[in-house]
């Protein structure tokens, strides 16, 4: 039996379970929703679900867009569903499947997003199934994910990741070669003066437009958290009708 805990997102205006052990839930998923230009009506696919933190935020920050997840596990797959249902979110969905292997057509979503693991083989894999699965990338695994979202990528539809900063060359060059442009950098700094360990790479396929590094964010300080991630974090109002920490084009 998986034990389950209890909480919230976006300050308790979504209610929030997931599996005791294994991966938990970070900042980074709600981040990434934040930065997704989704109008409501829109259809957006998250590769890596997970128990449905960034969908949840997303759908609670656009009412009205509709979200389908894919995640590997099956017991993450059914918690996300019912995460979705407790929370009222009628319009979105989690299937079992592999993001390397999208089961939809080509040009099916408005918006793509993807929070994929980060660590290398090199590092040493977490001892629990569940979380090295989360954390543990093989070999091609960014640029595959990147190939196997735009593939089900709409034309002009935007294509939203949250990485380490390490991986932003293989990213870039990812998305260059699956034919998306307009690339933003938006940095995420643990402190101020201090390099950005995190980043979130938004592009659009087929784009022209420049690349462009957008100011980002500050996530502490001498006292915590900051005011401006609280306020994507912890949002006192519900207005997001298009994107929370970045504009786009």
């Amino acid at each position: 039996m998986n034990e389950i805990t209890s909480g919230g997102l976006l300050g308790g205006r979504v209610a929030y379970r997931q599996l005791a052990t294994g991966h938990r839930t970070g900042f980074e998923p709600v981040l990434m929703a934040a930065a997704v230009p989704a109008r409501a009506g829109e259809l957006v696919l998250e590769a890596g679900t997970g128990a449905g933190a960034a969908l949840l935020c997303l759908a609670a920050r656009v009412p009205g867009m509709r979200g389908v997840g894919i995640e590997a596990e099956p017991a993450l797959t059914r918690l996300a569903n019912e995460n979705f249902r407790a929370n009222g979110f009628t319009g979105t969905a989690c299937i079992q499947g592999d993001a390397m292997h999208l089961p939809f057509p080509s040009h099916a979503f408005d918006h793509v997003m993807a929070n994929p693991p980060w660590f290398a083989a090199h590092n040493t894999a977490s001892p629990d199934a569940r979380r090295a699965l989360a954390h543990q990338a093989g070999p091609g695994l960014l640029g595959g994910w990147i190939n196997s979202l735009t593939r089900v990528l709409r034309p002009r539809g935007s294509i939203t990741l949250i990485l380490p900063a390490a991986s932003l060359t293989a990213a870039g060059a990812a998305l260059r070669g699956a034919g998306c442009g307009a690339i933003s950098l938006f940095p995420l700094w643990p402190r101020a003066g201090a390099p950005a360990k995190i980043i979130i790479i938004t592009a659009r396929r087929g784009a022209k437009s420049p690349d462009r590094v957008l100011p980002g964010l500050v996530l502490h300080d001498a006292a915590g958290i900051t005011a401006a991630a609280q306020a994507v974090l912890e949002p006192d109002g519900m207005r997001w009708n298009r994107c929370a920490i970045i504009s786009h084009a």
